[in-house]
């Protein structure tokens, strides 16, 4: 099980190590994490992995006068290097629930632009229950994939 992540204040990072060693512990299951950030070398993909992106936006509410993604558009170049959306099996979202509709925006919006499905979301470091639900989840679609 292969993720992909980006993390600007550290709860990003936070869940998916959490949640890799909750794999571990649990269901002694591997879950190999790369973080991409803005000095990370552009690669090419080539097994199927999972993407977690958190939301900061500029500008806008996001419903009807627009917003601006900002900070998380490396991890956008990177799966766009390249056709490296192809591989993903879908995105998982976070963010602050105080933002109302842009809430995990812009996990909706890679899921719509990438055409791969919006699988889960959590709240800022996400909490237990949301570790056992997204894992179920990821493993559940991994299943269905039949990797």
């Amino acid at each position: 099980m292969n993720i992909l992540y980006i993390s600007i204040s550290g709860n990003t990072r936070s869940f998916v190590n959490r949640l890799a060693t909750y794999a571990a512990d649990m269901y002694d299951t591997k879950i190999n994490v790369k973080e991409i950030h803005e000095n990370s070398v552009l690669e090419e993909e080539h097994a199927p992995f999972f993407t977690f992106v958190p939301t900061y936006l500029d500008g806008g509410n996001g419903v009807d006068n627009g917003d601006t993604e900002i900070l998380t558009e490396t991890m956008r170049e990177y799966l766009d290097y390249h056709g490296n959306y192809r591989y993903c099996l879908g995105v998982v979202g976070s963010g602050n629930k105080n933002f109302n509709h842009q809430y995990c925006l812009t996990a909706k919006q890679y899921a719509q632009t990438f055409g791969f499905p919006f699988l889960a979301d959590y709240e800022l470091r996400g909490t237990q229950e949301d570790l056992e639900h997204v894992y179920t989840i990821i493993a559940e679609t991994i299943e269905k994939a039949q990797l």
